[in-house]
């Protein structure tokens, strides 16, 4: 992936210095083993989880919680080439967002993206590490502890750069949902639903969201012709090893279909390359699909 050289986005916030106001435990660090996290994981609580759900839980409570003060954010330092990596990235979902949203007649409001370690409150509870990166529509922000990279690339075999960049993507994608009035008429139907359906639901949001990013993909491919096929490989590899199959499997675990929020391996490599090879929202229609 050819991304250094790329206009950086100005809406990156780093508080990985204590300004989270958090303590909890960096990933790789004391307290709780990898083999722990990636069980974690296992749960449902990676890539971009609903955080109205499990942060609610986590700060004891069923929805959003008040943000605690913070000190104030800053941008990453100039020399940090992974906060320029996500700075790159973001800057690119930014300019294929506005435009798409422009063409339709709407406008974007991009989201912030804010670089943590080990735990940090937002605006739907407390964030953990353990959860990798994850979408808030409360503050309408996206965070990334960036020691989840080295748990995709070391522990669950997804190296790369696009497929960090994926992560992204996808992330910004719940944004879009947000930005489309989604994320509110799902949230307003998980209460009316038995857990699987509720289930079922999820594994719907996030596969459009695995469709939001290939959407992203494919027109930052257009612009900046900055992929070759290996990183689209990358993706997809990611995409399989996030599959909720695939990582049930990898915790020993049994398969249970109707405990799955986020797709199998095959439907999440699907859906990316809906996107990525059309380039069109209108394929990203997962609510309205008979097959996944």
């Amino acid at each position: 992936m050819r991304w250094e050289g790329n206009a950086e986005s100005d809406n990156v916030e780093d508080r990985r210095d204590g300004g989270g106001g958090g303590g909890g435990f960096g990933i790789g660090g004391g307290g709780l083993g990898i083999g722990a996290i990636v069980i974690a994981l296992v749960g449902g609580a990676i890539f971009g989880i609903n955080p109205m759900t499990i942060l609610g839980m986590l700060s004891g409570g069923g929805g959003p919680a008040p943000v605690q003060q913070q000190a104030p954010a800053h941008a990453p330092p100039a020399n940090d080439e992974a906060a320029k990596f996500v700075s790159v990235v973001l800057r690119s979902t930014e300019d294929v967002w506005t435009q798409l949203f422009q063409k339709a007649g709407a406008t974007y409001h991009p989201p912030k993206l804010v670089l943590f370690r080990g735990a940090i409150p937002t605006g739907c509870g407390q964030g953990q590490a353990a959860m990798g990166p994850f979408y808030c529509p409360a503050d309408q922000k996206v965070y990334i502890d960036l020691g989840f990279y080295d748990i995709l690339r070391n522990r669950l075999g997804a190296p790369g750069e696009f497929a960090q960049a994926y992560v992204i993507g996808h992330e910004v994608g719940h944004h879009v949902q947000d930005e489309l009035g989604i994320t509110r008429k799902v949230d307003a139907q998980r209460g009316r639903l038995s857990e699987a359906q509720a289930n079922a639901l999820s594994v719907r949001v996030e596969l459009q969201a695995d469709c939001f990013a290939g959407v992203w993909g494919h027109w930052s491919q257009q612009s900046k012709q900055w992929l070759d096929p290996q990183d689209i490989q990358s993706a997809m590899n990611a995409a399989a090893k996030i599959g909720d199959d695939a990582l049930q499997r990898s915790a020993g675990r049994a398969v249970v279909p109707e405990s799955f929020t986020h797709g199998t391996s095959a439907q999440r490599q699907h859906w990316f390359m809906a996107g990525y090879q059309s380039g069109s929202v209108k394929a990203c229609d997962t609510f309205g699909a008979r097959e996944l």
